[in-house]
């Protein structure tokens, strides 16, 4: 099959450039052809690999109608995988992408990274006309699902859960990693991604400042740069007030900010050095977190605030979930886990077990049965009347 993905892409740095951009390799890997259609803010230029045919500007109205009229009279397109999150096209809350899925001749997957519990109802309004549209929709979690059919009136048949894709990270020996990093003999706590308001890292600090005087070995990695579209607006201003905080705690040799963009390599070595990954969104909201999924598919020993994607993916015992926001409550969390070997260890191999089959080729093969069922509904089983999880 012939794949049209549309969303942000790599040189640009978000959570959504990456996530396409490993999807697509998930679907080279399973044998088919994908290319890309890039959503460009205005206020960079990006130097685009050969597999972006288009470069839609995210706030030039008239790109998204003429972008629809490309895809349909190009023949080397069977489908279009469209990721959606508000701030990533144009208009208000992102409506600028109905001009182009209005005018789409052709089938898409919407893939749908935020779902809201509380929208406008301008947000419920886009995202349900998106979900009219759509031949196929993907949710993250089962709760985003139902908040789908429940809330955005999208039809059950057509949505498939398929769990956010984690890269082939190689198992490595934290010994060895610490060693490396010097980090030798110390307990490590880490949180990574791009950096900004909404992350919940002063929470993170202040949790961390309540164990460390019990803890003289822990150690805090702040992993990530700070978001580039926020550098661009607010230079490092949220970096500055983290750092601040840290040294009037009297953490400076304590919490590490490792200020850069981090490829997969330097982040499962990161990750598999780390004791205890932490969460500490604010957002009860959340639906999806790529960082959590990448910490859970390495099996790391997890501390998270509750929100919705953690919830879901913690059940059970396979992380440790505070019940709000309370800093003393995460330092106990990792009071917890840092004295018991035994809890880390259980931790980690649930974890491990719950992450191995979110593999970027195990993913991308439930997109192309996806993307099948609806161009070759005949070959496919029907699911009419309910949701699919996969």
């Amino acid at each position: 099959m012939n794949f049209l993905n549309v969303g942000t892409y790599p040189p640009k740095q978000c959570g959504i450039a990456t996530f396409s951009m490993d999807l697509r390799n998930s679907l080279l890997y399973n044998g088919h052809n994908v290319a890309v259609l890039a959503v460009s803010d205005n206020v960079y230029d990006y130097d685009y690999p050969p597999e972006v045919l288009y470069n839609l500007r995210q706030d030039q109205l008239i790109g998204y109608s003429q972008a629809a009229a490309y895809i349909n009279s190009n023949p080397r397109i069977d489908i279009i995988v469209l990721q959606h999150e508000y701030g990533i096209f144009g208009g208000s809350d992102g409506d600028y992408i109905i001009d182009l899925v209005r005018g789409l001749r052709k089938p898409y997957i919407l893939v749908c990274h935020t779902v809201l519990p509380r929208p406008s109802s301008h947000q419920k309004n886009v995202l349900s006309l998106l979900c009219y549209y759509a031949s196929g929709i993907v949710a993250m979690t089962r709760h985003s699902a139902r908040l789908l059919t429940d809330l955005y009136e999208a039809p059950g048949e057509l949505i498939k859960v398929i769990a956010h894709g984690v890269p082939n990270f190689k198992k490595q020996d934290a010994r060895i990693l610490k060693r490396k990093y010097r980090l030798e003999g110390l307990d490590i706590i880490s949180t990574f991604g791009l950096i900004g308001p909404g992350k919940g890292l002063e929470l993170g600090i202040q949790a961390f400042s309540r164990i460390a005087p019990d803890f003289p070995k822990a150690r805090y990695l702040i992993l990530g740069q700070t978001h580039p579209m926020l550098v661009k607006t607010q230079g490092e201003k949220y970096r500055h007030m983290l750092e601040k905080l840290v040294k009037k705690l009297g953490l400076q040799d304590k919490v590490i900010f490792v200020n850069k963009f981090l490829d997969d390599e330097e982040l499962g070595q990161y990750l598999y050095l780390t004791d205890v990954y932490l969460s500490p969104y604010p957002n009860r909201d959340q639906a999806v977190s790529g960082t959590m999924a990448f910490a859970l598919g390495c099996g790391r020993a997890i501390v998270s605030t509750p929100y919705a994607y953690a919830r879901e993916m913690l059940a059970n015992g396979t992380g440790l979930l505070s019940k709000g926001t309370d800093p003393e409550e995460l330092a106990q969390l990792l009071r917890q886990v840092l004295s018991d070997r035994t809890l880390k260890m259980r931790l980690q191999d649930k974890a491990a077990r719950l992450g191995k089959s979110w593999t970027w080729s195990n993913i991308g093969k439930q997109y192309v049965s996806l993307a099948r069922s609806i161009l070759m509904p005949e070959a496919s089983v029907s699911q009419e009347g309910s949701i699919s999880y996969a």
